[in-house]
């Protein structure tokens, strides 16, 4: 079937503007826009038939005039994005359903298929897309753009959507009894107040502790990129208590609604450092995609400690070490202890200890373990009440707790964070 024959069907529906006609037949004769097709196949069915050629004169049935308002879009959409720093957008658009209606009969009066050609939604994004990246200076990104446009042909109005930001760094905690990030007092759930009183737990500020490493990097982070909030993504968590020294530990800082993007890292880093007034230290900022959320939550990597340890009763030397001869690359049985159950799913667990050694002096010792991710180092001392096994409290048949916790390194981060494809390049 030649396409003369769809044309001219279609031609006799009503006023129809090129942009419309050529949709039908986008799937011919590429590099011209629909509106090029649309008025190529009109010419010639002006030649074949011998009638004079003429442009409607009539608003396009089928699409109201929108097609003919490419430019307004784009150039409102440029406006709704100004004050915006961003290198890669998307467009989308709402379409009326009558609009979609009209779309699909015309098809049908045409005599053609129903997904024969290209949708009006799909000419609209493209064609404003373009434009909207010529006024801009912007690239299309189909996967994760900074900017989203959604264009709503019913209300004439545009809709943006900024995605977030993320800084990839490493962190080392240099002070205890500061958590990763903010821990709501459960006294009042977080609210700061009891019986319209300030709630005694947290002394109203809602907080059970006063600083977290959250709380002492992301507002910096969130401030240099002018967002409106900001979450912290840890590859896993040291507790409380324990300081994060060595090379640190991996993270990602997101920022939601950034009017800034593309930040000189080294001044943030020192930023954050100075912010943190030495209870915390950032190194290795980067900016980073969105991919490397997820790489770093999945991120299991084993980790070296340095501990602390008050018995119950003075052991010597060799005896301590027969014990730490049992648990030197023990596999580890470990139900989840009863100081994060009330948080974690119950079940139990296998790790392993790659390495560990000690020396002990009386009913004090000191032990440096390395062990795998999700490792509970505090519960292999202790036993938890023989929720451990074995553990060196059960091996020695003496009490053991851990009275100070340092991780010392969290080994293997630099190669799953050296792919060059989740960094973003300032």
């Amino acid at each position: 079937m030649t396409l003369l024959s769809p044309a001219r069907d279609a031609l006799a529906t009503g006023p129809l503007c090129d942009a419309c006609l050529g949709r039908l037949f986008a799937d011919r004769s590429f590099g011209l826009t629909n509106a090029d097709r649309g008025h190529s196949l009109r010419v010639a069915v002006a030649l074949e038939d011998d009638e004079p050629f003429e442009d409607p004169d009539d608003e396009c049935w089928v699409c109201e005039g929108e097609c003919a308002r490419y430019d307004w879009w784009a150039e409102n959409a440029a406006a709704a994005v100004r004050g915006y720093d961003f290198s890669t957008y998307q467009v989308g658009t709402r379409v009326p359903p009558l609009l979609e209606e009209n779309d699909l009969l015309l098809r049908e009066e045409a005599g053609l298929d129903e997904d024969a050609g290209e949708l009006l939604k799909s000419e609209f994004n493209r064609e404003v897309g373009k434009r909207f990246g010529a006024l801009t200076d912007t690239e299309v990104d189909f996967g994760r753009p900074d900017i989203m446009l959604h264009c709503d042909l019913t209300t004439d109005e545009v809709e943006v959507q900024v995605n977030s930001a993320f800084v990839y760094g490493r962190y080392r905690k240099l002070k205890r009894d500061i958590p990763q990030t903010k821990w709501p007092c459960r006294d009042c759930n977080g609210t700061g107040r009891q019986r319209d009183e300030l709630c005694d737990g947290c002394d109203g500020t809602g907080y059970r502790y006063d600083e977290s490493v959250e709380q002492l990097t992301a507002p910096v982070v969130e401030e240099a990129m002018d967002g409106s909030g900001a979450t912290f993504h840890g590859a896993g968590r040291e507790d409380v208590d324990a300081l994060m020294l060595g090379s640190g530990r991996p993270f990602v800082i997101e920022v939601d609604d950034p009017h800034v993007r593309d930040i000189d890292t080294d001044p943030l880093q020192a930023d954050i450092n100075d912010f943190a007034d030495g209870k915390v230290e950032v190194e290795g900022l980067r900016l980073a995609t969105h991919e490397m959320v997820e790489r770093v939550k999945e991120h299991d990597a084993s980790k070296t400690y340095r501990m602390d340890v008050s018995l119950d009763e003075p052991v010597d030397q060799e005896t301590f070490d027969a014990a730490l001869d049992e648990l030197d690359g023990a596999t580890i049985y470990q139900e989840t202890p009863q100081r994060v159950d009330h948080r974690r799913a119950s079940k139990t667990r296998t790790r392993e200890v790659y390495s560990i050694d000690g020396t002990v002096d009386g009913d004090t010792a000191e032990l440096e373990v390395h062990g795998e991710g999700g490792l509970y180092v505090k519960e292999l001392v202790s036993s938890d009440e023989g929720r451990t096994e074995p553990s060196l409290a059960g091996l020695l048949g003496v009490g053991a707790e851990v009275t100070a916790l340092d991780v010392l390194d969290v080994e293997g981060e630099a190669e799953p964070f050296a792919d060059e494809d989740f960094f973003r390049d300032a």
